[in-house]
Formats: structure tokens, C-alpha cells, sequence
């Protein structure tokens, strides 16, 4: 059997001879909201949203706030509730029956990679505790395995739409603004010829990611700290490049390693290409990757995430909480 060719990063012509540049994602993120605004405001029941904190994580907190602004904004009715995190999964129970209840999300980590009693670790555990009618960042079970199986539908009639998760989603969405999907072709096929390397498995954000963008068409390299893995349509296939080696095949970079501490290097990253950065740190040095060519650096996507995380919120709304 033949092994499976490695992937040649191919030369996106929307950034060929142009200048670097940090992108700011506020316009990709304002349309999103703009919508949901607008369609919330005549609504005598808005939707409501409850965050559950179970942390002192001041990331998480941060998030708490944004989320909170953000929906106030937006005509969406928002609750945070903080509680112990041994409580949490008996607070979740109450608000998947509680119909004035329309979403639920928690902001991790709450035991971050501590077993369960019933197997995997209790943070996989509790995101299995949501209901899929109430669940807006698409990880639970039903969810996660729609998505990895590429399934666009949780119903044979088509009419229930998987929830996607909040940050891939979202990044996904910067992607399109910045035109690396091409809207020419067929979904499933729109990242076609595309290199991504992906730094950090989570199951939040980059394992479900990879399987997004292999879904639809690239060749995605997914980096962790013992390991590379290659995602090809519905494929996972051991490689021996390394990291470096993978980055200067892409097209597209993100990284996601949640520590101060951690540097892309620039001498990873090939003219031509974009970055993402979905830690809390800056990952890369900014002046010297801006000197290369054709660099588009995308510094956060927290407003994009916001604004998916509202949309999903619709969603369900409109899916199973109207008549």
C-alpha cells in the first residue's frame, strides 16, 4: 500500500505581494451581532443564556464579562452563576429542566484534566451533563461525534442543525473574511489545496478545529506536546514532519498553547501566510513577523467567538425552545 503523500502548501493569491498586517476581527464579528440585535428586539421573550463559573480563572472571568456585556447589548438575556465546582454538576441538572433556561455553557477549566468516576476526565464528563437543546458551545456528545463524523444534522429530515463549537466556529468565520475559503466551490471543498497547522489538541478548540477544516477540503497538521498528527477527510495519519516543518507548509498557523511562556518562531512561518492566536498570550514576536511578506496576524478572536456564541444561542432558540 502506498504511503500517503505529504502535503505542499499552495500559494493563496489574496495574499501574494501584499503588505503584513494585524487584523482587527471587530468587522468580521459586527454583522453577526448586528443580526441578532436586531432580530431580538421585538421579541417579548428573549432568549437567556446562563454561564455556569466554577473556577478562579481569570480568563474564564474575563470571558464571563464579555459574554455578559455582549448579550446585554444584543437583546439576549444573560445570568452568570457561580458556584463550587463539586455543585456544578447538579446546577447543570436544574438548568436543562428549567424551560425559561434557552442555553447553557460553562467556562472551563473547572477540574481541568482530573479523572471521572464514569471514565475520561470530569470536565469531558460535565460537558456531556448538557442538554443538546441547550447546549451553546456544541461539545457535548451528540455534538462532538456529528462533527467528527462530518454530519450537518442531528435529524434525517434536516431540520435540527448540529451547534458547532464557539472558538473553531469563529475562526472559521475569520478565515472567510479574509477570503483563504473559496466561495467558488462546493462546502466541503472551499479549503481545498490549503496547509493549516493547528498548535494545541484541546478538545475545545484544536482537536474539533482540525476535524472543521479537513472537513472541508485541507490538509491539516495537528500539533500537540508528544505528537503530529495529519487530519485528511476523516483521516488521522501519523507523519514525520515536525512542527516546524509542517508551519512552513501552511497557509494558515494557529496557535493555541495557553502559556506566557510559549513562542512561535517566526523562521516557522513562510511569506504568505496567516496566524491566529487563541491563547490569552501573545504567541509570536510581532515586529519581526511583520517584516515578512504577505502576513496577516490575528492577534485574538474573542468578539468572533462572542458573536458565535450568540448565534448558536439563536439557533437553539429558533430549533426547540418556539412553538
Amino acid at each position: 500500500m502506498n504511503p500517503e503523500p505529504e502535503p505542499k502548501k499552495q500559494k493563496t493569491s489574496e495574499f501574494d505581494e501584499q503588505e503584513s498586517y494585524k487584523f482587527n476581527v471587530t468587522p468580521c464579528a459586527k454583522p453577526f451581532r448586528d443580526e441578532i440585535r436586531a432580530i431580538n428586539e421585538s421579541k417579548a421573550v428573549k432568549p437567556k443564556l446562563v454561564g455556569f463559573l466554577a473556577n478562579d480563572d481569570p480568563s474564564a472571568k474575563a470571558y464571563a464579562r464579555w459574554t455578559g456585556n455582549a448579550c446585554k447589548k444584543d437583546n439576549i438575556d444573560f445570568e452568570l452563576r457561580e458556584c463550587d465546582k463539586l455543585e456544578l454538576e447538579d446546577r447543570l441538572k436544574q438548568a436543562n429542566e428549567d424551560p425559561n433556561v434557552h442555553g447553557i455553557m460553562i467556562y472551563y477549566p473547572v477540574f481541568g484534566s482530573l479523572p471521572s468516576f464514569f471514565g475520561g476526565s470530569m470536565d469531558n464528563y460535565l460537558r456531556d451533563c448538557i442538554s443538546p437543546q441547550k447546549d451553546v458551545e456544541g461539545l457535548c456528545h451528540e455534538y462532538r461525534q456529528a462533527l467528527y463524523h462530518n454530519e450537518r444534522f442531528l435529524d434525517a429530515s434536516k431540520t435540527k442543525k448540529c451547534i458547532l463549537p464557539c472558538t473553531p466556529l469563529a475562526i472559521i468565520k475569520i478565515l472567510e473574511h479574509l477570503k483563504v475559503y473559496e466561495p467558488s466551490l462546493p462546502v466541503g471543498e472551499r479549503l481545498s489545496g490549503k496547509v493549516v497547522t493547528i498548535i494545541n489538541r484541546s478538545e475545545i478548540v484544536g482537536h474539533p478545529l482540525a476535524a472543521m477544516m479537513a472537513n472541508d477540503g485541507a490538509d491539516v497538521y495537528s500539533v500537540d506536546i508528544d505528537s503530529i498528527f495529519l487530519f485528511r477527510r476523516g483521516k488521522l495519519i501519523a507523519t514525520t514532519d515536525t512542527k516546524e516543518q509542517a508551519c512552513l507548509k501552511s497557509n494558515v498557523i494557529i496557535a493555541g498553547v495557553p502559556s506566557k511562556n510559549y513562542q512561535l518562531s517566526s523562521d516557522c512561518v513562510s511569506d504568505n501566510t496567516v496566524i491566529v492566536n487563541v491563547s490569552p498570550f501573545k504567541c509570536v514576536d510581532e515586529e519581526t513577523l511583520l517584516k515578512k511578506k504577505g502576513i496577516v496576524w490575528v492577534p485574538s478572536v474573542g468578539k468572533v467567538t462572542v458573536s458565535m456564541l450568540e448565534r448558536n444561542l439563536e439557533r437553539l432558540y429558533l430549533q426547540y425552545h418556539t412553538k
